[in-house]
């Protein structure tokens, strides 16, 4: 039962901490496109790992990282209000670089598929019209 209150106070804090980065103001923080991947709290609530993506990639997570840590203070009494708990955990921001990750893989097999269309149309001599834009 413990563990379903854990997952779910995770969730919530997810949930909170995406509206709250919206309105911190520190320009580390709102230089780059930022998402919170996960945040994974502790047994005992004290502690939460909040673990923080950046579009242009992990330097740019790290920065932001940052900017996080120095408005903790503002963000805990924000999530405190939004959430009404009892304790709000120490938030820790650790920077990942997942999105630039999946951005990289999505190009790779974006720049397969177009090399995979040309082999083919190659192969059968031309006879079928490539389709206008498609390259």
């Amino acid at each position: 039962m413990a563990s379903f209150r854990i997952d779910r106070t995770s969730e919530d804090i997810l949930r909170e901490l995406t509206a709250i980065l919206r309105t911190v103001k520190d320009p580390r923080v709102t230089a780059a496109m930022l998402s919170i991947v996960r945040v994974e709290v502790t047994n005992d609530m004290s502690y939460a790992k909040v673990y923080v993506s950046a579009m242009e990639g992990l330097d740019a997570a790290k920065s932001a990282v940052k900017g996080l840590a120095s408005a903790q203070g503002y963000i805990r009494h924000s999530l405190g209000a939004a959430l009404k708990l009892r304790h709000v955990p120490e938030l820790r921001f650790i920077p990942d670089d997942s999105i630039a990750y999946s951005a990289g893989i999505a190009k790779t097999l974006h720049d397969l598929e177009r090399a995979e269309k040309q082999k083919a149309g190659r192969e059968s001599g031309g006879q079928a019209e490539e389709e206008p834009g498609n390259e």
